[in-house]
């Protein structure tokens, strides 16, 4: 069977399991569950902190994992990122007291704190620079108020921590991170790409909907270059002489304004459906 690790718990365990889920793939249904077996779809779900996830993926012992941006980088293991799923996202920044470090290119040389000391060598191996990494487990914002660092290297979401420790952050992020499916390099057991194309299905589904309209066949030219649709809008005759139905998928993100367009152009009728799932 596909052996693949989930988060058992944490902000990506609820959407990776209902993205699985939306799938097609069984989930467990007790959170105390470790294991869930989905004989249907010859797949096996372990249920692992997030941090181990890279780990177990990098050594083979599973074949697929979801999990952090963030925690593959920080796991220095040899898997590597597959499919970005869009969700659990996290921007990571360096922060130090106002007036110390005017950019990120003058870290070099500092102490920094970080709960992440495999992103922050990384970038500092990246960026030919060489500093004093301090590893905490947690919270990292007090350290420089502490004495123990100069600055640190830690997930941004508003800033008022930050503010509330005296710290501002500085320069471009170290790193943007959501959540991903992770394999092995040359590895691709069966089953592997039926999952990255169901997955693929759920994010085009999430990301598009259906829009269909009715539009005087004499404005059809420029009702379908508002809604030009994947491959082509679909056009059928309605019963009304003069008049034809036209469904296309849009982004979701545009539809509210594609649909005020199509109204001012002469469309009637507009009607969005949302998409459970899709094959493109």
């Amino acid at each position: 069977m596909l052996r693949i690790a989930i988060p058992n718990k944490g902000t990506l365990s609820q959407p990776a399991s209902q993205m699985l889920k939306d799938a097609g793939y069984r989930q467990r249904t007790d959170p105390k569950d470790l294991i869930c077996r989905d004989e249907p779809n010859n797949v096996e779900f372990f249920y692992l902190r997030p941090r181990d996830i890279a780990t177990y993926v990098g050594s083979g012992d599973l074949d697929l994992g979801i999990t952090g941006r963030d925690l593959l980088v920080d796991s220095g293991v040899a898997a590597e990122e597959m499919v970005d799923l869009a969700f659990g996202g996290a921007t990571f920044r360096w922060a130090a007291p106002p007036g110390t470090i005017a950019s990120a290119a003058e870290v070099g040389g500092r102490r920094i704190a970080t709960a992440y000391p495999g992103v922050v060598s990384r970038y500092l191996a990246e960026n030919d620079l060489k500093a004093d990494v301090v590893r905490l487990d947690g919270a990292v914002e007090n350290a420089v108020r502490l004495g123990v660092a100069d600055l640190i290297a830690d997930v941004v979401e508003t800033g008022a921590t930050l503010r509330q420790a005296g710290l501002v952050t500085l320069g471009e992020p170290l790193l943007r991170s959501s959540a991903i499916l992770i394999g092995r390099p040359g590895n691709a057991p069966a089953g592997v790409a039926q999952l990255i194309r169901r997955l693929q299905g759920v994010l085009v589904a999430r990301s598009y909907v259906m829009l269909a309209y009715d539009v005087p066949a004499e404005l059809l030219e420029n009702a379908t270059a508002l809604t030009p649709g994947i491959e082509s809008p679909t056009v059928s005759p309605l019963h009304r002489e003069g008049w034809v139905a036209v469904e296309a998928m849009v982004k979701r993100a545009e539809v509210h304004r594609v649909m005020d367009e199509l109204y001012e152009l002469g469309a009637r009728a507009i009607l969005v459906t949302d998409i459970a799932n899709c094959r493109l």
